[in-house]
This record gives structure tokens, C-alpha cells and sequence, in this order.
């Protein structure tokens, strides 16, 4: 298929652009194979270049011989267009669902674009399971990188390496697929150094309504424990839900089959619940006219901080069993590939001061929800303003960068990157010139080719000159566990996504650049201190010297 034939009008000059925080421009309106540019002759005025994979749903207005188009983008900003004649207006707006709504992932904007940019770093390769398992080398005694799912065989949402017991070997890894949901068998997601520890995580247990069970899988999972002690298996759907997937064939496990571990239910919601959600939010974040009251029910209706809570209370329980009560556990819900990854994740961000660098980060982002298969292309596939929904779309992602952002609010020194790196990441899965977030799991990445067709965006991100945006001016090395308070009234609204486009951030960005000189400032201040000692103290070894006889 050629771009062109979906791009019935390519240009339309005398076109208007109204934008968050700029002034109304007339300027040219191009459309490309994937990008929406417009363009000005007025000095000092930024172009316009909006993805077509950004866009999320698209409005169209008529008053006489004037068209106007609402273009509604995945990070939630409203542009829109003003366009003279009406046949123009319209086959720029079917030009503009059709591109935006591609089919095929090889016609999308990461495998064309070419950087401009010195590539430093290959991003594909800056954090393989090798060179993450050689980090665990005080686990090596008791663990082995297994290649059992080499071709994705076993499990197609794994990748071709995943860490597991040492005395569990490649056959029983296969029958314990057989067991547990898309075939994903309990893995190694953490290894607390303090106390040898894990977080294991895996897909349900297909025990069905007759109970079945699977040898094997108890096996793996004791593997885990030392003597005498137990093991909490965290389920994160409601022991309602949980009894009601025996009847499909899932289930959970049984306490006659693991009586060494303790199996908690808490209550983490998935799919549309999250959606609808993120939708109720965005709606009423954009409402300017209402009053506090309404402004207060809707954000509390929208029941987006209590997923919140949830989210974070679980992870603190995990991070609780490892760190307080020096006991290993297993996370799972269903598949295991939304508020599995949530928990481990930021159980992680609890624990483990590397996860909290700019580098820990993206090797915990890469390991927890590239290589662990969270479906990416699917959950992101639309934001808050499209129409039609598909059921498996939901901001499952988004909500962890939130409980990420939440605790970077409370612990602000104890974080290597800032905000703005948080939101970078938001706007990357969504809509991205990079193919790092393409596709739902390892096999689908391999068979699209993305190591050799598309830049990663770790490429991009780690080079010094994009560092510097990232990074925390306030970041000062904290090696103990952070606990984060899950109070409802230590919980906000994040403001910098969900407001960021109807309330300009000019001044708070005069006060981070303040904040930013005086830091500097104090910096040079201690360094001269530092060399006014030192001359000090030569001075006085010199005039010890002369003075003795």
C-alpha cells in the first residue's frame, strides 16, 4: 500500500492552528505518510509536526465555507485546525483517520525514521538477561539463565532467557508451562541482596474445577524457600475472581499442594475498569467550567487514585515480605502481564536503590514489561478520547509511571531522574519515532525485525545532551529501602500529565531553573570551601614545620 493513496488533499495553505499556550498561526497544512505539519512565514513561530500515531480520535465542525478540525492526541492535547473550503476539510480529515489508524505495525513511523542524531549507545543491546543475571552474581550458587524458551516455544510472551532455580531443570520447566496460564511459568523478577529473598512471578495455575495439580510446579516454587520458612503468593484479583477462573480452566493454588506458602488476595483492577477510568479523569481534568464541588466528585468518580492506592498498597506488601519478614514470594493475577508487572515493579522501586538511577530504570522497564510481555501494542493502542474501544485496551503502563511519579513526589532526593523523564516515557509507548514499544512481547519483536529496522529510544535517551533534561538536580544516592506512604491524603493528582494542557507550567519551570542555579551555585560555594581548607591546612603544616627547632 502507498501513503499516497490514502492522502487525498497533501497540502491546504491559509489554515489556522490553536494549541495549548500559543497564539492562533496561519500557516501551510502538509499531511505525510506520518506526520500532520503546519507550517508558518511568520518569524519566530514553531512548526507544527504531530504524529499520525498520536492522534487519537479527530472532531469536524462546519460554519458556512469554514471546516474546523478537533485533532484529540494519546498524551491528551486538543489542537485544532482551521481549514477554507469544506472538500478540503474533509479529505484532510479521512486522510487523517486513515493514516492515524494503520493496520499494519511495518508501515509505522519507526521503521522509516533515520536518526539525525550520532548514534553512542545500540539500545537494543544495553540490557540483555545475561548482563542483568551477572548483577545477581551472589544468587549464582542457587539460580541458572535457562534457554528453554529459545525459539518461543514454551511461552511466546517470554523472552528466549529467563532465570530460574538451579535445581529445576529444562523438562520441568515444560511441564509447568503446560500448567500455568500462556505457558508462563514462575520466573526470577528479583533478588534481594540484604537476605537472598526473590519475587518470582508467573501466570495463574490452571487447576481447573477438579483441582488439578502439577508436581513440577510445587517443585519450582519450594525451590525457592529455605528451611523452615514460608512463602506468600500474592494474587492480585479478589478471591472472588480468582474462584470464579476454576470454572474457565484457571484458578489458583491450592493449600493442600503448597502448604509451606500463604496465598494473599488483593483487589487490582484490569482492562475497560481502567480505561472508563482513565476517560472519567482526562474528561473532567478538561472541564473549565465547573465548580470545586463537581470538580471533587468527578475526580473521585473517576476512581483514578484509588487504582492508585491499590496498586501501591500491593507493592508495599511485597516489598514488606522480603525486606520485613525475610520471606520470598510469587505475584501473579491471570496472564500475569499488566498488575503482576505492576507490583514487581515497583516493589523493585521500594527496594532496590539501582531501579531508582536513570539506567536502573530503563534496564527495570526493559526486563519488567518489554521482556516480561506486557502487550504494549494492544493496552496503547488508544488513549482517553477514542470511540471505538477494543476490550483490551488500558493505561496499565501509565498507572505504574503515576505510582512511580507518587513516590518520586514523596522521596524527591532519592530518584536519579526527574519527572520529565516519567513523561517522556508516557508519550514514547504511546506514539514514538523509536520501535522499543512496538509489538506485545519478545516474539513479535523478533519476527518484526525492530533490532534491525528501528532505533531503540534508549539510544536516543542516553546520549549526555538528552541526560542532562532528565536528570534530578536534587539526587543524592539513597542505598536504604523507601516506604512510601498509600495514604489517601499523601496521594495526588499527577498535574504534570493530566493538566499539563490546560495550565501553563511557565512559572513552576522559573522555579525548577531557579532551583537548578542555586544547586549549582551551593556547588561551587562547597568547592571553594573545599580549597580554602586545603590551603589552610598547608599553611599551618608550614608553620609547624618553621617553628620547630
Amino acid at each position: 500500500m502507498e501513503f499516497a493513496e490514502l492522502i487525498k488533499t497533501p497540502r491546504v495553505d491559509n489554515v489556522v492552528l490553536h494549541r495549548p499556550f500559543y497564539p492562533p498561526v496561519e500557516g501551510t497544512l502538509c499531511l505525510t505518510g506520518h506526520h500532520l505539519i503546519l507550517s508558518s512565514r511568520q518569524d519566530n513561530t514553531e512548526e507544527l509536526w504531530l504524529l499520525h500515531s498520536n492522534i487519537d480520535a479527530i472532531d469536524k465542525r462546519f460554519v458556512g465555507p469554514l471546516g474546523t478540525i478537533i485533532i484529540k492526541c494519546k498524551d491528551f492535547r486538543i489542537i485544532q485546525l482551521d481549514i477554507p473550503g469544506m472538500e478540503e476539510c474533509l479529505n484532510i480529515a479521512s486522510s487523517i483517520e486513515a493514516l492515524s489508524t494503520l493496520d499494519s505495525i511495518t508501515l509505522m513511523y519507526p521503521f522509516f525514521y533515520r536518526p539525525m542524531f550520532e548514534v553512542i549507545e545500540d539500545g537494543w543491546h544495553s540490557f540483555l538477561p545475561e548482563q542483568e543475571f551477572e548483577l545477581y552474581s551472589l544468587a549464582i550458587s542457587e539460580w541458572r539463565l535457562s534457554y528453554v524458551n529459545k525459539e518461543f516455544a514454551v511461552c511466546p510472551s517470554y523472552p528466549p532467557a529467563v532465570i530460574v532455580p538451579k535445581a529445576v531443570d529444562d523438562e520441568a520447566l515444560r511441564k509447568v508451562a503446560t500448567f500455568r496460564h500462556g505457558g508462563r511459568f514462575p520466573v526470577l523478577s528479583y533478588y534481594h541482596k540484604k537476605n537472598g529473598m526473590v519475587i518470582m512471578r508467573s501466570g495463574q495455575p490452571l487447576t481447573g474445577t477438579n483441582g488439578r495439580r502439577c508436581k513440577e510446579d510445587e517443585k519450582l516454587i519450594n525451590a525457592t524457600l529455605r528451611a523452615g520458612k514460608r512463602g506468600y503468593i500474592i494474587d492480585t484479583r479478589p478471591l472472588n475472581v480468582a474462584q470464579q477462573a476454576r470454572a474457565k480452566g484457571g484458578g489458583f493454588e491450592q493449600e493442600a499442594h503448597y502448604p509451606q506458602w500463604r496465598r494473599i488476595h488483593k483487589s487490582i483492577e484490569r482492562y475497560h475498569i481502567l480505561q472508563e477510568s482513565l476517560i472519567k479523569l482526562v474528561e473532567s481534568c478538561n472541564d473549565q467550567t465547573q465548580n470545586m464541588d463537581r470538580w471533587l466528585s468527578k475526580l473521585e468518580a473517576s476512581n483514578w487514585l484509588t487504582h492508585i492506592k491499590e496498586i501501591l498498597t500491593t507493592a508495599c506488601l511485597a516489598a514488606q515480605c522480603l525486606d520485613r519478614e525475610g520471606a520470598s514470594i510469587l505475584v501473579h493475577g491471570t496472564e500475569g502481564t499488566d498488575s503482576t508487572l505492576q507490583v514487581t515493579s515497583l516493589a523493585q522501586i521500594i527496594l532496590e536503590p539501582r531501579s531508582r538511577t536513570i539506567r536502573g530504570f530503563e534496564a527495570l522497564i526493559e526486563r519488567e514489561w518489554l521482556q516480561a510481555g506486557h502487550p504494549f501494542q494492544q493496552r496503547c493502542a488508544q488513549s482517553a478520547y477514542c470511540n471505538s474501544k477494543q476490550k483490551w485496551e488500558a493505561p496499565v503502563f501509565l498507572l505504574f509511571l503515576d505510582c512511580v511519579w507518587q513516590i518520586l513526589r514523596q522521596f524527591p532526593c532519592s530518584f536519579e531522574f526527574n519527572e520529565n523523564f516519567l513523561i517522556m516515557l508516557f508519550e514514547h509507548a504511546y506514539a514514538s519515532q523509536f520501535g522499543t514499544f512496538l509489538g506485545n512481547n519478545e516474539s513479535e519483536r523478533c519476527k518484526l525485525k525492530l533490532q534491525q529496522k528501528t532505533m531503540s529510544l534508549w539510544s536516543w535517551v542516553n546520549r549526555p545532551s538528552e541526560l542532562s533534561k532528565f536528570t534530578n538536580p536534587l539526587f543524592e544516592a539513597n542505598n536504604l529501602v523507601i516506604w512510601p506512604s498509600v495514604a489517601p491524603q499523601s496521594l495526588q493528582l499527577w498535574e504534570g500529565i493530566f493538566l499539563r494542557w490546560n495550565r501553563s507550567s511557565k512559572y513552576l519551570d522559573e522555579a525548577y531553573e531557579e532551583m537548578v542555579n542555586i544547586i549549582e551555585y551551593n556547588k561551587e560555594l562547597q568547592a571553594k570551601v573545599n580549597l580554602l581548607r586545603r590551603q589552610l591546612a598547608e599553611l599551618e603544616t608550614e608553620d609547624g614545620v618553621q617553628e620547630s627547632p
